[in-house]
């Protein structure tokens, strides 16, 4: 291919541990005042600066033929997106919340109108439009309405690095009170009097560390800190009780956790603890107002004894509103195995908890009066359920979100006292789209050790099944995150062009209950690699497509999954797309500064202390195993400021497999220069990064002319 690709300088760097030398060429790509740059991109060193700007320009010269295409992509994507936009209403005392947007516009509205106010008749309290106007960078993080209803709590990020400023409306006035509280993690709770926030701090690492509670009216340097968190592996957070009588602060990692209460009414009475951190136990707690006492889900269970006895699918326990009341923990729906509870949202007269068995989603309703269960049923072969916690815990109805691959998103307000249905939103595809134009299953493959993975599959009904199609396959596998088989504005222009979109719902995930899971993380970490692989050999088997012919695509921890699945099976794929992609693993848990090294330990591994774990992750780490090969295109994204995959990760990962690539292929970087872990703020500029993606593969597939013409 005829222009030249930007070429990294090599500067050998080694560390050594375990005896064993880790040499890396690129390190230097790694600005050693990252802190600053996500706090300010101007303060990029010049020579990264430069590198990251000529892998930009590389791929505007690349894509220059694919303009059109990349145009006529998104036109269709926005033709597909109703512009003239409201959510649901959701009944906070005598007010409805919701979210609008108008024609072009890129951020939210904030809305609010009288209780069970219709969605389009709301007014606006706060135009994010408006406050990204002299921005690069714009995200509306949060939003908290005050008890009182006088006020707004928001939270924004002005330049992707996810150091967030909380600020306070005046409703009335339209105005944000002078004092504004600054390196947040972007959520907040409110005290029942709406004279205190309570908010999380981030230290200097960009870890949450501390929960603070201000005062209205005084400077954030007189914030008092009402729970410290001293473990750096362990997240923080903060949120009010669905029925607002208590503020909870939840502190865990990926295995354990912890609940801290504070009574609303006494916002500056001290928190208390619902059970101490004991390894392994996880518990999130609710407010259970109506018989006063705390509803929980945890994989806590009687027979535990700190190694066995977990009830690993999760059951739901009450206790008292009393500090450490473990002792008195009492199941109230059993532990399934199989049956993998993933959140229970107590209300005054029902029970509601969502879960995953086989790979679906399900919603179980436990009414307290009767004491009987029941089921809300679903029809497709694949599909996604959401529940909504609403703003209230006094009501009957139950609001939740209905979608497919092939069926649109649907909001229903279930009433759970006589169980009637409602369906209050579809949406609204302003270009058309015809359900039964599109054909979506579900497949089994075979992994290498006998696990069945399920494959979600849709594809137009006049795509050919006889090997012929191209397909792109999709998958996450990490942190037992669930890719749902849910409805996408974006895939159907590849499905209008012959392509056939699988989602691999791999181990690491936790579709098939949390084993599931445990067999993607840790040691059983290749699991999830070859599970991908397995799945791409499925399609072929099935007749969905052929070898070469697949294209992968998976962002973050997928991008993980996409460079080693591309270093064990480089012939099996015709292009993948990494989104911002977790590809350095083994350098980054070596890296204890960095913000999230800590927290992930427990999911990863420690290489740093442990010999095996640092073998285990040098094993499969994409970056450090690249072969001397010829290699699939490759298209990568990165985000200067993003505090989650730092930017040097994509970065240095293009740069080896440019160098050590043994054909001709396409290997493409571009950095978003003012965005983090997100990509581009703004709807529309979001779609204008996928239509880039999918031109960029279309190209691979050789389908690009047939839109060029």
């Amino acid at each position: 291919m005829a222009m030249n690709s930007p070429r990294a300088k090599k500067q050998t760097y080694n560390q050594y541990y375990h005896g064993l030398t880790k040499s890396d060429d690129y390190a230097w790509l790694r600005d050693p005042e990252w802190q600053e740059v996500f706090k300010d991109p101007n303060n990029l060193s010049a020579d990264i600066r430069d590198h990251l700007n000529a892998e930009n320009s590389y791929v505007d010269d690349v894509m220059a033929p694919l303009e059109t295409l990349k145009n006529k992509l998104f036109a269709e994507m926005r033709g597909r997106t109703q512009e003239e936009e409201a959510t649901t209403p959701s009944n906070f005392g005598d007010y409805a919340w919701n979210i609008r947007y108008r024609k072009d516009d890129e951020h939210p509205l904030v809305c609010r109108g009288p209780r069970d106010s219709a969605a389009d008749t709301t007014q606006i309290i706060l135009d994010g439009n408006i406050e990204a106007k002299d921005l690069s960078y714009f995200k509306l993080a949060a939003y908290e309405p005050s008890p009182c209803h006088k006020k707004l709590a928001w939270a924004l990020d002005d330049n992707g690095s996810e150091y967030f400023v909380v600020r306070v409306r005046d409703i009335q006035t339209g105005e944000d009170m002078k004092v504004q509280l600054e390196d947040t993690a972007g959520n907040c709770a409110w005290s029942k009097c709406s004279q205190y926030l309570f908010y999380v701090a981030v230290d200097e690492n960009h870890r949450p560390h501390r929960i603070m509670r201000h005062k209205l009216g005084t400077a954030q340097s007189e914030d008092t800190c009402v729970y410290e968190e001293k473990d750096a592996g362990f997240f923080i957070s903060v949120g009010a009780s669905q029925s607002q009588r208590y503020i909870f602060i939840s502190a865990h990692d990926h295995e354990t956790s912890e609940a801290w209460v504070i009574d609303a009414e006494n916002p500056e009475s001290e928190a208390f603890c619902i059970a101490t951190r004991r390894a392994g136990i996880q518990y999130v707690a609710e407010d259970d107002a109506g018989r006063n006492r705390l509803s929980i889900l945890t994989n806590w269970s009687e027979d535990f004894d700190g190694k066995d006895g977990k009830a690993d699918d999760f059951q739901i326990v009450t206790a008292p509103f009393a500090p450490e009341s473990a002792d008195q923990w009492t199941s109230i729906v059993a532990h399934e195995a199989g049956r993998l509870l993933i959140d229970a949202f107590p209300y005054q007269d029902h029970l509601v908890w969502i879960g995953h068995h086989n790979a679906l989603p399900f919603i179980r309703i436990l009414s307290y009066e009767t004491g009987v269960q029941r089921e809300i049923n679903f029809p497709e072969e694949a599909y996604d359920l959401s529940v909504q916690e609403g703003m209230e815990y006094a009501t009957t109805k139950l609001r939740f979100t209905y979608t497919s691959m092939t069926t649109p998103r649907q909001v229903y307000d279930y009433d759970m006292s006589d169980e009637t249905r409602t369906l209050r939103k579809s949406q609204t595809i302003p270009s058309g789209h015809n359900v039964s134009d599109y054909i979506t299953k579900r497949l089994w493959a075979t992994a290498d050790d006998g696990a069945r993975i399920p494959i979600s599959i849709i594809y137009h009904k006049d795509t050919p099944i006889d090997g012929s199609a191209p397909a792109l396959l999709y998958g996450y596998g990490s942190y037992g995150i669930t890719i749902p088989a849910s409805f996408s504005l974006t895939r159907i222009s590849l499905l209008e062009r012959g392509f056939v979109y699988a989602i691999a719902h791999i181990r690491g995930g936790k579709e098939c209950g949390h084993n599931w899971f445990l067999q993607g993380r840790g040691k059983h970490k290749q699991n999830t690699f070859t599970d991908f692989i397995s799945a791409a050999h499925s399609l072929i088997e099935h007749d969905y497509t052929k070898p070469g012919n697949i294209s992968i695509h998976g962002g973050s921890a997928g991008g993980l999954l996409v460079g080693a699945s591309l270093n064990l099976a480089p012939d099996l794929f015709c292009s993948a797309l990494a989104e911002v992609p977790f590809v350095d693993v083994l350098t980054t848990m070596l890296d204890a500064t960095l913000p999230l090294t800590p927290p992930e330990w427990p999911e990863w591994g420690n290489p740093i202390l442990n010999k095996t774990d640092y073998e285990t992750i040098a094993a499969y780490s994409p970056y450090d195993n690249i072969l001397e090969a010829k290699y699939p295109h490759v298209f990568a994204t990165a985000g200067l400021t993003d505090p989650r995959v730092t930017y040097w990760e994509p970065a240095k990962w293009v740069a080896r497999l440019r160098e050590m690539r043994t054909d001709n292929g396409w290997t493409l970087l571009r950095t978003e220069m003012s965005a983090g872990h997100g990509g581009q703020a703004g709807r529309f500029n979001q779609l204008k990064e996928i239509a880039e993606l999918y031109s960029f593969v279309l190209m691979c597939h050789d389908l690009a002319d047939r839109d060029l013409v």
